[in-house]
């Protein structure tokens, strides 16, 4: 499985159409071949900071995500909105048994 982190801090007079753009692409994104969980989260410490969380079955899976033009339009979307990003991060993991 592939992880797949990040976060962006959206300024303040622009964070609601920050986050209904972010909640479109998560919507959109669950709906991809591959995509096991697709989640975006506001931070409990910052209310600006939006926190992404995502599953996909392989790399392939998150290659074609990342070329999807929704995906290239939402990171075009941000342009301006946002304050920072911690860029994309990407890890791959394996279920540990109990």
């Amino acid at each position: 499985m592939i992880l797949v982190t990040g976060s962006i801090l959206a300024r303040e007079d622009t964070f609601d159409e920050v986050l209904a753009s972010c909640l479109e692409h998560v919507e959109r994104s669950r709906k991809e071949p591959g995509c096991i969980s697709h989640d975006v989260h506001v931070d409990c410490e910052n209310s600006m900071r939006l926190f992404f969380f995502e599953q996909w079955a392989d790399e392939a899976a998150l290659r074609t995500h990342f070329a999807v033009e929704g995906s290239k339009a939402f990171v075009r979307s941000l342009k301006g909105r946002i304050v920072e990003t911690s860029g994309t991060k990407i890890y791959r993991a394996e279920a540990i048994p109990r």
